[in-house]
């Protein structure tokens, strides 16, 4: 049967996130392979709008799977959710000849694509999306996993290593805030890879007496003279903690907010892996005439779901992990749940 898609766009949209190079990479040289054409979408949704777009081909994506950021550029585009802001997105689209999109970034991503698909509808074109998962907070409901989280963790658990080294040696608290608004997974696994004194997360209610006061006194009794605190920043100030530290325990703590450098740098080999995968099976959805899909991890596969049925998902935090460390970090004392 003779393939009724000739000509994709992909665009990343929303915060960056490592691996989204690699998820470029893989969607062109897919759809290369497949006999279809690709043209890149930049700046996001707004590219759309404004006509911002470049062909490419298996050269214009050489080199990338490292870099981190995205050669196609981000934004966010408060015009692309308004229906006027849409009909100007399929001009664009109409003046291209796209028969679908990939659109690759987080939960605001997908809402945007799908209204854009339904619009179409209602306009008697045939647009289909997918949906590739992008984000640091590892927080899209449908998907186990989302690209540039792992590279985040390690970008985080790297700067901690090395705040510890002038910690210990100071013998000083440190509070460290890492990016995670709405979602603590970060922060978890990070604290679980740092081995630190406790951990705030927005998805348990902070008590501060039992979370921090607590499991520094505890720490001290067993002899401890340098403490670490990381906190997402969607459970409290990281300033805020460090001043009530201090009023209530006599320490002097150091807070760091390592912000935006947590998005950088090259994605790991767990990052490149995952987004080839999915920029692979994103294409793949197209061609097979499965569209308004999102590309998922779940239990280690890859699958293509239903985009309303995705994003109408809630993903359950992992509190396991969290219990392993209230164990790690009981230091002997009578266990804190």
């Amino acid at each position: 049967m003779e393939n009724q898609i000739q000509r994709i766009g992909v665009l990343t949209s929303g915060g960056d996130a490592p691996g989204m190079n690699a998820a470029v990479r893989a969607v062109v040289r897919t759809a290369l392979d497949c006999q279809v054409e690709c043209v890149g979408i930049r700046r996001g949704w707004n590219g759309l709008i404004n006509s911002d777009f470049v062909q490419l081909d298996a050269t214009s994506v050489s080199h990338i799977i490292d870099k981190g950021g995205t050669i196609l550029y981000t934004a966010r585009s408060e015009e692309f959710m308004t229906e006027a802001g849409r009909d100007k997105a399929l001009s664009t689209c109409r003046l291209l000849g796209l028969d679908g999109i990939v659109a690759i970034g987080g939960d605001g991503t997908f809402r945007g694509a799908l209204a854009l698909s339904r619009q179409a509808a209602d306009r008697g074109h045939r647009l289909q999306v997918v949906g590739i998962p992008a984000t640091i907070d590892n927080d899209i409901g449908c998907s186990h996993y989302t690209i540039g989280f792992d590279t985040a963790c390690n970008t985080a658990v790297e700067c901690i290593d090395k705040l510890r080294d002038t910690m210990q040696s100071h013998e000083r608290c440190s509070v460290v805030e890492v990016m995670g608004r709405h979602a603590g997974h970060l922060a978890l696994y990070v604290g679980l890879g740092v081995g630190a004194t406790a951990v705030l997360i927005p998805e348990r209610e902070v008590d501060f007496q039992r979370d921090i006061v607590e499991k520094i006194r505890q720490a001290r009794l067993a002899g401890t003279t340098h403490y670490m605190v990381v906190v997402a920043e969607g459970a409290g100030s990281a300033a805020d903690i460090g001043r009530r530290i201090h009023e209530e325990l006599g320490l002097d703590p150091r807070v760091t907010v390592l912000g935006h450098i947590q998005r950088g740098g090259s994605p790991s080999a767990r990052d490149r892996e995952t987004a080839s995968r999915m920029g692979y099976e994103a294409v793949l959805s197209l061609v097979e005439d499965r569209g308004n899909r999102i590309i998922a991890i779940r239990d280690g596969h890859t699958l293509d779901l239903d985009m309303e049925e995705a994003l109408a998902m809630t993903k359950t935090f992992q509190m396991d992990r969290y219990q392993v460390l209230e164990a790690l970090t009981n230091n002997g004392g009578p266990r804190i749940l």
